[in-house]
């Protein structure tokens, strides 16, 4: 094939390909203000963010056996979502993590049962259970008391005992 008619083959696509970008698909609909917010639930390290809303331990036990105990076993031991309560400090990065060994803040305990527990059924936890259900985990891992209340006050101030094992790249941002 000579390169003249070459050239004059992918000039020809090339204008093909701009003709069909013209007509785009047309898929999906603009987002609008109201359906953004209810996907912006970012809690902070700080707190910022985290919602109304209280419970303890006592309240969170019920919760976690009926909606997650199939997945983490009873009492947070471990199944088929991993174990939850403490197991032996991380010497290395091998082995299990849990709340008390590995995860640096309380509130992302929050944040991440609020954004993606349980498995099946997502952002279906009232705030309450949430809280409740944070309570429970940081008191099956000796963090805090059975009765403590966590809310959006007291949360915050919950240090978990791995915090000082991270490096923070920001840590104006915190």
């Amino acid at each position: 094939m000579s390169t003249r008619k070459l050239a004059l083959g992918s000039a020809i696509a090339l204008v093909a390909a701009g003709a069909f970008a013209a007509e785009l698909p047309n898929l999906g609909k603009p987002i609008t203000p109201d359906d953004l917010k209810a996907w912006d639930i970012t809690i902070f390290p700080d707190g910022t963010g985290l919602p109304d809303g209280n419970g303890n331990s006592v309240q969170g036990a019920p919760i976690f056996a009926a909606k997650c105990a199939a997945c983490h076993g009873e009492g947070a031991t471990g199944g088929v979502g991993g174990a939850l309560t403490p197991g032996p400090a991380r010497a290395s990065l091998d082995g299990g993590k849990s709340i008390a060994n590995f995860w640096p803040y309380s509130t992302t305990i929050f944040d991440f049962i609020r954004r993606a527990m349980p498995y099946n059924a997502p952002h279906s936890l009232t705030d309450n259970e949430v809280y409740a259900l944070t309570a429970y985990l940081l008191n099956l891992n000796r963090i805090i008391g059975p009765n403590d209340v966590m809310n959006k006050d007291s949360l915050p101030k919950v240090k978990l005992p791995n915090a000082g094992n991270f490096i923070i790249r920001f840590p104006e941002r915190i």
